[in-house]
């Protein structure tokens, strides 16, 4: 009995480590797990992958950055693995979004301020900048920055000086700023609400997060990572995402990007039953009713019927082949505005009219 348990036992052992294993190689294929920061694991593939590539190369560097994309694309997550990548990463990484709190409070938040420096100080205030020190501060939305505080922040970026309210003299503060913008800040500098030369001081590497319905082949990997985060939160066990329901989600154009798909998965995971599969009609009335495969197709040919057994990557070139020739028959052949229809750059709408052949 002895020998039958000792054996049972090192089977049983042999199929952990198998597992582990195995579960250890499905994730080096989606992201090298000692390359990957923790805050960042979700992201997983594609166009991500090469700006966590390119955002290890210039995170020991203290060159300012500027990442710019639409809201809910992953902008904190890339900076907070700037961050962490950086010899910086035992210190604080402080979020901050520049519309949070109102303008004429912003600059007692971001510099500091001393007791009785105004009227309501009742206590002295470090500000974001002092908390930060030795580490990273992510300015979200900096281009809703008002122009009577942007000179001060430039003189921050050149000097590392910040004068806080009711303080005698300047200090020096070493922390390095990561921006980011879904505005158009060259956009804002030619309007004038955005000092060209502080423009030009964070800009001097720029990241460029692509919207998620450009990046399409991620978001399998996403779905199944917040599907499963949301199953243990909620504790629904072990939840399956049917196939019929993961194409409906990749048809989708999600305005809202990654914070829309997490939310999604977040709501389909709380209504599911414990250890179900996640059928199409978990999916929001809002998504599926923007989807044209369930909607009778116009007669004008503004829309395709697309069958739910084809394969899945030409089904995706037809649906973008057929869009690219729509918008350039509404507009004329003009290159620009239909491209600008479509929600992507004219370099862009070039290279996809190169792969299609359109």
């Amino acid at each position: 009995m002895a020998a039958i348990n000792a054996v049972t036992l090192l089977l049983t052992s042999l199929h952990e480590v198998q597992r582990a294993r195995v579960e250890r190689e499905e994730r080096a294929n989606l992201w090298p797990i000692e390359e990957l920061p923790d805050d960042a694991r979700s992201v997983i593939s594609g166009k991500m992958r090469e700006l966590m590539t390119y955002a290890r190369k210039i995170a020991r560097t203290k060159v300012n950055v500027l990442i710019t994309g639409e809201s809910g694309t992953g902008k904190e997550i890339l900076a907070r693995a700037i961050h962490d990548f950086s010899d910086r990463a035992a210190k604080p990484f402080v979020p901050f979004n520049c519309t949070a709190i109102p303008r004429d409070l912003l600059e007692s938040q971001l510099f500091g301020h001393r007791r009785g420096a105004f009227t309501g100080a009742d206590r002295d205030q470090l500000g974001l900048i002092r908390s930060a020190r030795d580490g990273t501060l992510f300015l979200d939305e900096i281009g809703e920055l008002g122009l009577d505080l942007q000179p001060k922040l430039l003189r921050f970026l050149e000097s590392g000086e910040i004068a806080p309210l009711g303080e005698p003299a300047s200090l020096t503060i070493d922390v390095r700023i990561v921006a980011a913008t879904n505005a158009n800040l060259e956009d804002a500098v030619r309007a004038g609400r955005f000092r060209e030369d502080l423009f030009y001081r964070l800009n001097v590497v720029r990241l460029t997060i692509p919207p998620l319905r450009e990046r399409r082949d991620e978001i399998p990997a996403f779905v199944n990572h917040f599907a499963a985060r949301a199953a243990e939160e909620f504790t629904k066990g072990q939840l399956r995402v049917a196939d019929e329901t993961m194409e409906r989600l990749l048809l989708y154009r999600w305005p809202g990007n990654v914070r829309q798909l997490q939310n999604e998965m977040r709501r389909m995971v709380a209504l599911a039953e414990p250890d179900a599969t996640l059928l199409p009609h978990a999916i929001s009335e809002e998504i599926l009713g923007a989807l044209p495969i369930f909607r009778p197709t116009p007669a004008d040919g503004s829309e395709i019927a697309i069958g739910l057994r084809d394969k899945l990557a030409p089904t995706i070139a037809r649906v973008e082949c057929e869009m690219i020739r729509a918008a350039l028959r509404s507009h004329g052949g003009k290159v620009d505005a239909a491209a600008k229809a479509l929600g992507i750059s004219r370099k862009g709408l070039y290279l996809k009219r190169q792969r299609l052949g359109v």
